[in-house]
């Protein structure tokens, strides 16, 4: 529907938007269900999801693993933290390249919009300002509008 747009606010934090045209409660199930995580959330070109595991509620876990060429892994792992039905989710969030990469606090939002679709807005805080340069230097934003570009293409 729209591109994803990302800005940065204060010395740490990253604030990403886009549109979708299904609803929140979409948009939000989209986000949680591990069935679907696994249609739309994507690893680098040429590697696929090989664990997905997410536990939506206060102190569940997140799990999402690659495997890539030559053996290459990589995984995201992570705790929610506030998990407000169709609106909103809190977790924490770390990118195991192999080397873990610091604890990235993560806010979800889903807004409807006057169209019947859905502005979700993720605000990314690191604890650093060095943190934030390396994430935005790590190529994040293509790989997030690949992936809500798939999101958004599914039939929710």
């Amino acid at each position: 529907m729209t591109k994803l747009s990302i800005e940065t606010d204060g010395e740490k934090s990253v604030i990403v938007r886009r549109r979708f045209r299904a609803a929140p409660e979409a948009v939000f199930r989209a986000h949680i269900d591990a069935e679907l995580l696994r249609k739309w959330m994507f690893g680098p070109p040429g590697w696929t999801m090989s664990v997905c595991e997410s536990d939506p509620k206060p102190g569940g876990a997140i799990r999402f693993e690659w495997a890539g060429p030559a053996g290459a892994t990589m995984r995201v792992t992570g705790t929610y933290k506030e998990v407000i039905p169709h609106s909103r989710l809190r977790h924490t969030e770390i990118m195991h390249m192999p080397d873990p990469s610091p604890e990235n606090e993560v806010l979800t939002e889903f807004t409807a919009t006057e169209d019947s679709g859905t502005l979700v807005v993720v605000t990314m805080t690191l604890p650093t300002p060095e943190d934030r340069a390396a994430m935005l230097a790590s190529g994040m934003e293509d790989g997030m509008e690949a992936s809500y570009a798939k999101l958004d293409a599914l039939d929710l």
